[in-house]
């Protein structure tokens, strides 16, 4: 979930999010480090939208910080658009990270989806502005996967785990190391339906508004 700020005079459409981490996993360094790898991601597609018939370039504002003193009545309470919660943790069921359906601004994070240059926060990320996965899975032959498919998707060798390996087979399906948010996906989040206020913002999302306990084996 974000905010979006038209700002007419610079071309400009910035998504704002704060997204503020707890559990006993989150730290300042990670919280940091997961909201620029967010920002970086969807920024790299250096796009641009058209709105009200002019052109304005798409930005992503991040920001992490780790909330150790977050209670669920802040959560239940709250009513900033910009404010997404997430928990982290080192152990989740079905071993996955999630969202709380589309367009949310809660979830659950396994610390391992969030290290060594993963896209699964940024992946996350775009279900909380309302992003699907895609309906079709097998997309050998496209060349680079959008940020929005899902393990398992079928693709060309070289965005597999294993390129060395039979499509479908095991390490024969995306790496999700490799997907890159692209101009489709900022154009699949339909920026230009947004309702703009007077002052140039927009909600983009909803509240969800779930506090998570820390689930255990």
């Amino acid at each position: 979930m974000g905010e979006a700020e038209l700002q007419e005079e610079k071309n400009q459409l910035i998504i704002h999010a704060v997204i503020h981490f707890y559990g006993d996993a989150a730290s300042n360094e990670l919280s940091e480090m997961v909201a620029s790898d967010i920002a970086l991601h969807w920024n790299q597609a250096d796009a641009s939208i058209i709105i009200r018939r002019k052109l304005f370039k798409v930005h992503f504002d991040i920001t992490g910080i780790f909330n150790n003193s977050l209670t669920p009545e802040i959560v239940f309470q709250n009513t900033d658009p910009r404010n997404n919660y997430f928990r982290i943790e080192e152990y989740a069921h079905g071993d996955i990270s999630f969202v709380d359906g589309l367009g949310s601004n809660t979830g659950y994070f396994k610390l391992a989806n969030l290290i060594n240059n993963s896209t699964t926060a940024a992946h996350e990320f775009g279900h909380t502005l309302g992003l699907e996965h895609p309906q079709n899975l097998d997309i050998r032959g496209l060349g680079q996967p959008g940020i929005m498919y899902p393990r398992g998707t079928l693709v060309d060798p070289e965005f597999q785990y294993d390129p060395t390996v039979a499509a479908g087979l095991k390490g024969g399906t995306i790496n999700p190391f490799k997907r890159k948010v692209s101009t489709h996906d900022i154009e699949d989040l339909r920026l230009e339906q947004l309702q703009f206020s007077n002052l140039g913002f927009a909600v983009v999302g909803n509240f969800s508004s779930i506090w998570h306990d820390k689930q255990l084996p």
